[in-house]
């Protein structure tokens, strides 16, 4: 459980420095993405109901809700940075590591790591503004990397460009990447 929530934390806080790096190179606003589904305001809702407000994001919620992650990621008292990959994020990495939706959800100590991977937790979440070139240690304890162009690279050198920053929640800020990032 411990590392569960360590790797849900960890993916949080590198999804959310790799958007603030970008935040000042990047558009504020992205034609493709869709608005929020809900009438609640984006700040009143955790970073899970952020997610689950945007169909760009239904891949990404099957994925937390398969990994057990939902509860821990709703904590209220937590302060995550979500490095958030999109639906065709996804899709492109199952096509590169030539797994199935299925197999990848089946796998959950896998999911888990991976979603991890995507999450940073401190003390504060993580803006635009305070992303700064450099590792960052991620809920899975992997290291993650914001280049001095604003991106994310993971442990096997891919990057992940910050396509939307600082889209605020009740327990953190999500940050869209175009990329999902991938732990050694």
């Amino acid at each position: 459980m411990k590392l569960t929530k360590i790797a849900t934390i960890g993916t949080l806080a590198i999804s959310i420095a790799g958007l603030s790096a970008c935040n000042n190179m990047m558009p504020a606003k992205s034609a493709d993405m869709k608005p929020p589904m809900h009438s609640q305001t984006m700040a009143k809702m955790n970073v899970v109901q952020v997610a689950q407000s945007n169909s760009d994001f239904s891949v990404l919620v099957e994925a937390v809700q398969a990994a057990g992650l939902a509860g821990m990621l709703a904590d209220p008292n937590a302060h995550y940075t979500i490095f958030a990959p999109t639906n065709e994020a996804f899709m492109q990495a199952m096509k590169e590591t030539g797994m199935t939706k299925a197999q990848l959800f089946a796998n959950k100590p896998l999911l888990t790591k991976v979603l991890g991977y995507h999450v940073v937790s401190g003390d504060i979440a993580m803006y635009a503004k305070d992303v700064k070139p450099g590792n960052v240690m991620t809920a899975s304890k992997d290291t993650l990397m914001v280049t001095n162009q604003g991106k994310l690279m993971d442990e096997n050198g891919r990057t992940a460009n910050i396509v939307k920053t600082d889209i605020p929640a009740t327990n953190g800020v999500v940050h869209v990447i175009d990329r999902v990032l991938l732990p050694k």
